[in-house]
């Protein structure tokens, strides 16, 4: 690796992690259930694989005192935790194994005796220049130089947590240029036509959401009827004029709902095709994304390794999730979001998908001058998901802070990025969670 690009502390600490796990003949892999940390998973699964190590990975849905007793009674000589960890460095430390942590979120405590990884460290932005899976990655090819081509699934991770929607920025640049000089990654033209089959995909479209035509197959044939489309069209297949006429039309429906300029941006982001697996980035990232949030988490790391068999299972998984999702999303725009002074929240206790559910809201539903927060009390222990917009943290907005403060306040615990973060706290304390919230994001705005 090139100590010009990176930062040599960096350098140091994934050699170190690289020689911890040579020394070990078995390693236990923890990471998160979504696109990144899956993504995150099958790079170190197929680093281990390629290096003649045994390992099992466990998948949590997050990070917390639950998932810290099972790390604990796993009685693992060595354990590597990927896009998971920041909030549980002091408890990892304390932790008699060898442990590495591969981590992009927001710091709370630097490490004492653990090796740890997070971007933060270095002076770099987690939640936009480098993710669970680019750490995955630079730890892998620390490894081997020869694990270059894992850098594809580190995009599929990368695009997951949406860090290329305004351009690729710190680690992720050092991740693109050398997957371009090695032939494995091509960028395209980004457009807001969904890719793939139209009539599919413009139903189970959530980016963008289009009101009235996602989830409507009369009014997804409308579309295609005012913009002389044929309901067989895939999107490759569209001529210049078909291109441009859809398009038109897709922007304009989004000017009519109200979408920001910024989200129209961001939708048109530019895609990065993947050389071995014959489909873009967003598209792996989505499938593997399926798979957690189905709790068949297994199914995509063996994805994400490249087993033909359970790609193609992973594959019919996405659809039933986006179908799930579509479900979700068509429900909460009938019944709309609850608002308070500073945020605006649902419940999706019988949605599920509450993190998904939570940013498309953001997006293209609820009002976008307050972030939007989702919660889940199927269980004893809610789950809290929020989301805000670039355009909210520019006005002082810092979801991981508040979040952290807010579940804290009522006995659960929280954190992230500044954009999305998430938590839990006891069922019966949602509403005062709620209350704490409002409070905390009234103060960051300065009202």
């Amino acid at each position: 690796m090139d100590d010009t690009v990176l930062p040599s502390k960096l350098l140091t600490t994934l050699s170190q992690a690289a020689d911890i796990v040579s020394g070990h003949d078995f390693i236990q892999v923890y990471s998160h259930y979504d696109a990144d940390g899956i993504s995150a998973a099958s790079i170190i699964a197929k680093t281990l694989l390629r290096a003649g190590k045994e390992f099992r990975v466990t998948l949590f849905t997050s990070l917390d005192d639950a998932a810290m007793n099972v790390i604990r009674d796993s009685h693992s000589k060595c354990v590597i935790i990927s896009d998971l960890g920041a909030s549980y460095i002091e408890q990892l430390d304390a932790l008699s194994c060898d442990v590495i942590v591969l981590d992009h979120h927001t710091i709370e405590k630097e490490a004492k005796r653990i090796c740890y990884a997070n971007p933060h460290l270095y002076g770099i932005d987690g939640m936009t220049s480098g993710c669970g899976a680019t750490m995955a990655f630079l730890f892998s090819i620390a490894v081997n130089k020869k694990n270059w081509d894992l850098v594809q699934v580190a995009f599929a991770g990368m695009t997951g947590d949406k860090q290329t929607i305004n351009g690729l920025k710190g680690l992720n640049i050092y991740l693109y240029e050398g997957a371009l000089e090695r032939g494995y990654i091509k960028a395209t033209e980004g457009s807001m036509i969904p890719p793939g089959l139209l009539t599919s995909e413009l139903y189970l479209s959530t980016e963008p959401y289009l009101h009235g035509i996602s989830g409507n197959a009369d009014g997804v044939g409308k579309l295609l009827d005012s913009a002389g489309i044929g309901r067989e069209k895939h999107s490759k297949d569209l001529t210049v004029d078909e291109r441009r006429k859809l398009s038109s039309l897709i922007a304009l429906k989004l000017i009519e709902q109200g979408t920001s300029v910024q989200t129209m941006f961001e939708i048109s982001r530019t895609r990065y095709q993947l050389k071995d697996w014959n489909m873009d980035a967003e598209t792996l990232g989505s499938i593997l994304n399926g798979c957690g949030r189905l709790g068949l988490g297994g199914i995509g790391i063996s994805a994400g390794i490249g087993d033909p068999k359970s790609l193609s299972k992973a594959m019919e998984l996405e659809t039933d999730s986006r179908s799930q999702i579509m479900e979700g999303v068509l429900l909460l725009q009938k019944n709309g979001l609850n608002q308070m002074n500073n945020i605006q929240w649902f419940d999706s206790s019988t949605l599920g998908f509450t993190g998904m559910i939570c940013g498309i809201a953001m997006q293209f539903i609820g009002d976008p001058s307050k972030p939007t927060i989702g919660i889940n009390r199927s269980e004893d222990l809610a789950k809290i998901s929020s989301r805000a917009t670039f355009a909210l943290l520019d006005k002082g907005v810092d979801l991981s802070t508040a979040m952290k403060e807010a579940c804290a306040s009522v006995g659960g615990v929280g954190g992230g990025h500044r954009i999305a973060s998430g938590g839990s706290c006891p069922r019966d304390k949602c509403n005062d969670l709620l209350s704490a919230l409002d409070k905390i994001v009234g103060k960051q705005c300065g009202r």
